[in-house]
């Protein structure tokens, strides 16, 4: 089960802007500057984290065998972690953005989001550009992925094919052990993307596969299994509108 601190903030329709800047991580001060120049916060700690208005940064390294990461960020649409992790299989870490709806589907809205990033490609790579939707607390999990590389796949077989958003996904369903998790996967990945989520989450309770639940956090990020060497992740965009 992925480690998950739950917060409370107010609806809004939110934008990712820029923030006042701040010191250079150690990283970027090495001659790294694949992400950027200073930051506004910066934190290697394993579950790093900070608020910033409506938003939540985590670097949430929360698997075993995991290496060195290092998060970074201004706002929601600029921020990244340098990772080295090795490659031994196993999700090692979920660095994201959060923010908490605290809506039940049926009354949450349209809730859509954008993203743009950068990551990495090569041998050794393993990982998934993804959104992590949590439905009353931790119970059920909607994972979204928009963007992957290496050897990873969800929980669960696939179940067949489903158009939201304008968009084709293989569907796939599955428990962790202890919570029902939901994949959603790309049929035409893309490191540039425009997601419904309110569809997700409506196509699956008319499904039966999910009960109405209340829509707490909704995090973007990348889950990591493997990035030996050290490689930059970065989000260049990123909105959510509620």
């Amino acid at each position: 089960m992925r480690r998950r601190t739950l917060f409370t903030a107010g609806a809004a329709t939110l934008v990712a802007g820029t923030a006042a800047v701040g010191t250079l991580p150690a990283w970027a001060q090495t001659g790294d500057d694949e992400a950027g120049a200073a930051q506004t916060w910066t934190s290697d700690e394993q579950w790093g984290n900070w608020t910033s208005g409506d938003y939540t940064f985590y670097n949430n390294i929360w698997g075993s065998g995991a290496g060195s990461q290092s998060i970074w960020a201004n706002a929601p649409g600029d921020w990244g972690v340098r990772a080295d992790h090795p490659n031994t299989g196993g999700i090692k870490s979920y660095p994201n953005v959060s923010y908490t709806l605290g809506r039940n589907v049926s009354e949450m809205g349209q809730v859509t989001s954008t993203n743009a990033v950068g990551v990495p490609t090569g041998d050794g790579l393993a990982y998934n550009t993804a959104y992590d939707v949590w439905g009353n607390g931790n119970e059920h999990e909607i994972m979204i992925w928009t963007n992957w590389h290496g050897p990873v796949g969800p929980i669960g077989g696939p179940s067949g094919e489903v158009d939201i958003g304008g968009q084709t996904w293989t569907y796939h369903q599955g428990s962790n052990g202890a919570n029902e998790v939901y994949s959603f996967l790309a049929n035409s990945q893309s490191t540039e993307a425009s997601i419904d989520i309110t569809g997700h989450c409506q196509w699956l309770v008319a499904q039966g596969h999910m009960p109405e639940v209340r829509i707490d956090q909704i995090q973007f990020g990348w889950e990591i299994t493997s990035a030996a060497g050290g490689h930059d992740f970065t989000v260049n965009d990123y909105t959510l509108t509620v």
